[in-house]
């Protein structure tokens, strides 16, 4: 939500993983072998023939000569070996191999590229069935050798030939004898983004780029600088991931949309506290429900009403329903003094439901019912039933239901500024900011002193880069209300955007002096520490802010994050991941919709995975993350990190490697 006090600081992220690691991949070169241009394929045979499977001869000259007779007769005579037969082979491949090159030069590519299928003929002709049936894996190595580079050459002039789907199935073949080869991953790289199919040309950058980490990984583990440039810059692949993302999301979005409006899970504990916090009305609200009665009491009035009232009896049946609702809402009210908010939304949208006559919808008397049930309700009660059930819908990221009820409530009470920025929070959240500015202009119109709407203007504007505004508000907001934690806790955010490190510990020292105990002063003054790296303090005041509030996700993963960049001692090579991952586990548990914890935890995990198998397993965090996103951007983070964490995996199996562990 815009107004939440822990999403709208800015985290410093730390990258883990593929995307971090610069460099590029070596590039592999297939040698041709160099034989002698003439080769004497006789006298070879008679080398060879020289040894053991000679006949012994008589030491005479006649013998001699008669015996170098024979042996020149039977070498005239015999069938070529089968080193000469490859030799022959061989030199013909070359011959051929080099006319297609010449073609090429020449730009004929489909010439060329006949060139090197007589050439891969020539070779098929020529093995044994054995080594046809095996897929090439029998044949010599340097037949091997000589197989790939041919496919490669021609599959380059397909390329050029513009025959894509050739060259795809050229680079495949290619492949499949040499996983690593690089030429053959960047053209598939390439031909497959003229194609604009991305998500399989994201696996080839990943290829090549944990290619050249895995050729790297004995300086990558001592901490040492990869050598070379990368094979692919990090430009390219945020490119392709942004080619992917609007459809990942709009799956991910169309998954989201089966569920029902209850299915869909509220914010944590601490998040609504401090929304409802930030609201001028929140003491008076909080004083009714504490002096209004308890839980039992209501529950036990609204099981002596009446049950099934017929609704042709309808003086009765509204009024039943009216007392009904009105109890309803008390409750609700209770509970979320309680902070029991699951159970008091529930309330809140079964008394909202029968104000609506939900139920009678299709009736023909459906909206002469509906108008004498909101007649028989105490006014204040409706409206306040109103705005609780626009404030459900909210926190449900139900957004047009959230601007349907606040409208209604303001149509009864259109100098409740409260009511005029919680529908403008309504329009931060869908992105309407203009909407939103002229909301809070109407609030401050009708009353300039109203801090809720000075505090939650400058949020709008600090998203809309405009500091000096927002800073501008929160020293007004202080100046009529000194002890507004909330407005110092902003103002330091400010001062701390602008670097202003002086002026940011000023303002927590304050916020400081009304409330000590305040977990979120504590996690401020952690940040102002991890800002000038000084992490054994940040992580010092990040656990006070734990101490002082367990149900504050933020503190875990700003912890995390100290954790991470404190620099290994006692001899250790790499800083204490598991501690950060122990931390980022808590923040998701205390808060499973903090989708900063996310992030981090997955590119921590990743990094960490012995195997793929527990690769695999931070696309299902991913995947439970994705579930509880409230807003585009944090849809768009997550998404965006499963794109390249599955691409990474798929890139691992096609180089039949068994780990993205570098370490």
């Amino acid at each position: 939500m815009a107004s939440s006090t822990s999403t709208n600081r800015q985290t410093t992220y730390i990258i883990i993983g593929l995307a971090a690691a610069a460099g590029i991949a070596l590039w592999l070169s297939l040698s041709k072998s160099k034989r002698p241009k003439d080769i004497d394929g006789s006298s070879a045979a008679s080398s060879k023939g020289s040894g053991n499977n000679r006949t012994p001869t008589k030491s005479n000259v006649r013998s001699a000569a008669s015996s170098s007779s024979s042996q020149s007769t039977a070498a005239s005579t015999a069938p070529p070996s089968k080193e000469d037969e490859e030799k022959a082979l061989h030199r013909r491949i070359e011959e051929i191999d080099r006319e297609g090159k010449a073609l090429f030069k020449d730009k004929k590519y489909m010439e060329a590229a006949e060139m090197f299928t007589k050439a891969l003929d020539l070779i098929e002709s020529t093995r044994p069935d054995a080594e046809k049936t095996s897929n090439g894996n029998g044949a010599s190595s340097s037949l091997v050798r000589q197989i790939v580079t041919l496919t490669n050459n021609r599959s380059a002039m397909y390329e050029k030939a513009a025959l894509p789907d050739l060259a795809l199935s050229d680079c495949d073949a290619v492949l499949s004898h040499d996983p690593s080869h690089s030429k053959a991953r960047t053209r598939r790289l390439r031909i497959l983004e003229s194609l604009q199919r991305y998500p399989e040309a994201i696996v080839e950058v990943c290829a090549l780029q944990l290619k050249y980490m895995h050729d790297n990984r004995d300086k990558i583990r001592l901490g040492l600088p990869p050598s070379g440039s990368p094979p692919v810059p990090q430009s390219k692949i945020e490119e392709l991931v942004m080619e992917i993302l609007p459809a990942e999301m709009e799956r991910v979005e169309r998954e989201m949309g089966k569920r029902k409006l209850e299915e869909r899970a509220l914010p944590s504990t601490y998040t609504i506290v401090q929304l409802l916090k930030s609201f001028s009305g929140y003491n008076k609200w909080m004083g009714e429900a504490a002096r209004g009665g308890t839980v039992e009491k209501f529950t036990s009035q609204l099981e002596d009403l009446l049950d099934h009232v017929p609704r042709k009896n309808a003086v009765a049946y509204v009024d039943n329903v009216a007392v009904r609702s009105t109890l309803l809402y008390q409750r609700g009210k209770r509970y979320a003094f309680e902070k029991e908010f699951e159970k008091a939304v529930k309330d809140f949208d079964a008394a909202y439901d029968l104000v609506r006559d939900v139920q009678g919808v299709g009736e023909p008397d459906h909206e002469e019912i509906k108008k004498g049930i909101t007649e028989a309700m105490d006014k204040e009660d409706y409206a306040r039933l109103l705005e609780w059930a626009g404030m459900c819908r909210h926190l449900r990221y139900d957004l047009k239901g959230a601007s349907e009820c606040y409208e209604r409530c303001s149509e009864l009470e259109p100098d409740n500024t409260e009511l005029l920025v919680k529908r403008a929070g309504v329009k931060m959240d869908g992105s309407q900011h203009s909407e939103a500015e002229k909301l809070f202009a109407d609030a401050l119109a009708l009353n300039p002193s109203a801090s809720d709407a000075l505090l939650h203007r400058a949020n709008l504007r600090m998203l809309q880069q405009r500091v000096a505004d927002a800073e501008s508000d929160l020293q007004t907001c202080i100046k009529l209300y000194p002890n507004n934690l909330l407005a110092r806790l902003r103002l330091a955010t400010v001062f701390m955007a602008k670097e202003d490190i002086d002026g940011a510990k000023r303002m927590l020292d304050q916020a400081g002096e009304y409330d000590p105990d305040s977990s979120e002063v504590h996690c401020y003054r952690g940040e102002l520490h991890f800002a000038r790296g000084e992490f054994e303090e940040a992580k010092s005041e990040f656990e006070k802010a734990m101490k002082c509030d367990q149900l504050n996700p933020t503190p875990y993963v700003n912890s995390a994050l100290a954790v991470i960049n404190t620099p290994p001692s006692g001899g250790a090579m790499v800083p204490n991941f598991a501690e950060a991952v122990t931390l980022l586990e808590k923040a998701i548990k205390v808060d499973p919709m903090f989708h900063a914890a996310y992030v981090q935890l997955g590119q921590m995990k990743l990094s960490m995975a012995t195997d793929l198998t527990k690769a695999k397993e931070v696309v299902d965090l991913y995947d439970r993350g994705l579930e509880y996103c409230r807003t585009p951007e944090e849809l768009k983070d997550i998404c965006s990190m499963r794109i390249l964490t599955t691409a990474q995996i798929d890139a691992a199996h096609a180089l039949h490697m068994e780990t993205l562990n570098m370490q």
